[in-house]
């Protein structure tokens, strides 16, 4: 019998895509998961303009004068109460000498009553640690002489003084403790903003740095502008003065008043000298320009500006308080308009540097960590307000 041919197809091998699908799904995944992390990621933060720059550096420089007159004013509190608790402890031992010094008195009566075979509860009265807690004993007492009731009655005084004063140094020491935790911790925000404003500038390219010395030497020149128009007004309100002065004097003498230069006298007398006393104040910070700014330094290498202002009219035989916080309550508040050779000028709203005013607009004072004692406009920075120290 004859073989049936097979119907059957033959079978297709027909390659799987299963890979090529696998592979395609991952891409798309890792596609979208780069697009979604795209997405979240924080935008990159601009870098500031260098007038940016300029300005959040001046204002470091600001905080950290604020923080140098916190360190100066913390500097003398702790120097301050140093020297209370030395004088303390030193009154305090003096107090125990003495309270020993009586107690041996105590001792030599208690021993005399003993050899003399006195009763036994007054000896123990005269030796004991505590000799207080026998005063309320009115029968021992009215066996002791009047004197050695006095130096019992010493003793007592003497042993409350000194528990007084051990008290009180106790106090005092604390006090110092956190006067010099205030002078660490003002310190270190100096050193702070310094970094701070160090770092910023340390960023700037050649371009930048260039821009920004451009900046400021357009900002001196507006400075030294307004010095000039200062320095005009002023010399014209001294001329007008003059004239008028000289008017004054004219009329009374045509007067025929006898004593026509006393009015006048008085106030020239006063005038002149503050004016010595300012020549002096002049003269010696003259002689410190080109020295360093060194925050918190009082002289005589290097100053801060408040410790050049004290310097100064210490020369003038003036004692100025040692902050800026302090100097600007000193004397009298003068205008900007009426300011005089010597006047200190403060600035800022936080009066956190001060000046010494020399004429026609200029100051001489320690500008700013990495600058020298130098001349300049007062209007370099915003003015808070002037004092005639003496």
């Amino acid at each position: 019998m004859p073989v049936l041919a097979s119907h059957r197809k033959p079978r297709t091998r027909v390659r799987s895509t299963t890979p090529a699908v696998g592979f395609t799904t991952a891409a798309l995944a890792s596609v979208t998961l780069l697009s979604t992390q795209s997405a979240t990621a924080a935008p990159t933060e601009p870098k500031p303009s260098v007038e940016e720059v300029q300005k959040k550096v001046d204002d470091l420089y600001r905080q950290a004068g604020s923080a140098t007159q916190q360190y100066n004013k913390a500097k003398t509190a702790s120097a301050q109460q140093r020297s209370r608790v030395d004088s303390l402890l030193e009154a305090a031992a003096k107090r125990a000498d003495k309270l020993n010094e009586t107690r041996r008195e105590l001792g030599h009566y208690a021993a005399a009553q003993y050899r003399g075979g006195a009763i036994a509860p007054t000896a123990t009265f005269f030796l004991a640690d505590d000799p207080q807690a026998y005063f309320d004993q009115d029968q021992l007492m009215a066996r002791m002489t009047a004197q050695q009731q006095k130096a019992v009655g010493d003793f007592r005084t003497q042993q409350n003084e000194a528990a007084a004063k051990r008290v009180e140094a106790t106090k005092s020491l604390e006090t110092l403790t956190e006067s010099q935790a205030t002078l660490r911790s003002s310190k270190q925000q100096v050193q702070n903003k310094l970094a701070e404003a160090r770092t910023l500038l340390s960023k700037l390219t050649a371009e930048e740095k260039a821009r920004l010395a451009e900046l400021e030497r357009k900002k001196e020149a507006e400075a030294e502008r307004k010095a000039e128009e200062l320095a005009r007004q002023q010399a014209a309100a001294a001329k007008a003065k003059a004239e008028a002065d000289r008017a004054a004097e004219e009329e009374e003498a045509s007067a025929g008043e006898a004593d026509s230069g006393t009015g006048t006298g008085s106030g020239t007398g006063s005038d002149s000298g503050y004016a010595s006393k300012a020549d002096k104040v002049l003269s010696f910070a003259r002689a410190q320009i080109g020295k360093p700014y060194v925050w918190g330094a009082t002289g005589p290498s290097s100053y801060d500006c408040s410790g050049l202002t004290q310097a100064a009219w210490k020369a003038a035989g003036v004692d100025l308080p040692r902050t800026t916080w302090d100097q600007v309550k000193v004397g009298t508040r003068v205008a900007t308009a009426d300011l005089q050779p010597g006047d200190l000028v403060f600035f800022y709203d936080d009066i956190s540097h001060v000046g010494i005013y020399k004429g026609d607009g200029m100051m001489i004072h320690a500008p700013k960590p990495g600058a020298n004692v130098r001349e300049e406009s007062i209007y370099y920075m915003p003015i808070y307000g002037s004092v005639r120290p003496a």
